[in-house]
């Protein structure tokens, strides 16, 4: 079969599939939309990405429901603040999380193009880049699909996310796409969850330390990250642009 004809059956397969899982699971639980990716569609190929943020207690503890020993990958940027080390290992212990992968970027690639660790003042798109644009993809080598814990709420572009997208290559699973603030709160309590200390701070929304502040502005969960920039996405869930490196 000519390699065009190929691809194109490749394609239509990957449409198809997205539209029956999106058709069948869109208004699902997230539970639901878990256990078909989990048990059903990719029983041996599906990672969730998780920053061990504000609200990533959410999406562990119903993944650690069914599954406790998924690898989950953790980005370890070298720039976190130590509050979500410490809540990372709280949370591994608590709902039983066999396996975690912690994945730093390449250290020869960081003391070329940032030798200093202060690329974030001046190019933070680069910055990201580095610390874990780069670093997912080798992560995500041998997995056909991935979760995010993503969701409408939080606005920009996340606004139109639907339960179940292909992007670069591999499946993404949203279960939390259709969730409000008052569904993951109420999770937390009802369960007794542990929150990342950093909530009770004002910080709605955490990543890296050099680009997390307090959010002035409670309407906006994610108010708080990259202030005062354009900048409102890491680059993790953006169709990948690759930028030449120099070296």
């Amino acid at each position: 079969m000519p390699y065009g004809d190929s691809a194109i059956r490749k394609s239509e397969a990957t449409a198809a599939r997205l539209e029956r899982l999106n058709g069948e699971l869109r208004d699902a639980s997230a539970q639901t939309v878990l256990r078909a990716a989990m048990i059903r569609e990719w029983p041996e190929s599906l990672t969730y990405v998780s920053s061990f943020g504000a609200e990533s207690v959410a999406m562990l503890a119903l993944i650690a429901d069914v599954k406790p020993d998924l690898p989950i990958i953790f980005l370890e940027t070298g720039m976190h603040f130590p509050q979500t080390l410490d809540y990372k290992d709280e949370l591994i212990e608590k709902l039983g999380l066999t396996g975690v992968r912690e994945i730093p970027p390449s250290e020869t690639e960081r003391k070329v193009l940032d030798p200093k660790n202060n690329l974030w003042k001046s190019d933070p798109d680069a910055c990201c880049a580095l610390r874990k644009v780069r670093p997912l993809e080798p992560a995500l080598e041998g997995f056909e699909a991935w979760i995010t814990g993503r969701k409408r709420f939080h606005g920009g572009a996340r606004m139109q996310l639907p339960v179940f997208e292909f992007a670069n290559g591999r499946y993404k699973v949203n279960p939390l796409a259709n969730w409000t603030p008052e569904d993951v709160e109420l999770l937390i309590r009802q369960r007794n969850l542990p929150r990342h200390p950093l909530v009770a701070q004002g910080y709605p929304s955490i990543g890296c330390w050099p680009c997390t502040k307090p959010s002035d502005n409670p309407e906006d969960p994610r108010a708080g990250r990259w202030a005062g920039q354009q900048k409102t996405e890491c680059g993790l869930h953006v169709e990948k642009t690759e930028r030449p490196r120099v070296f």
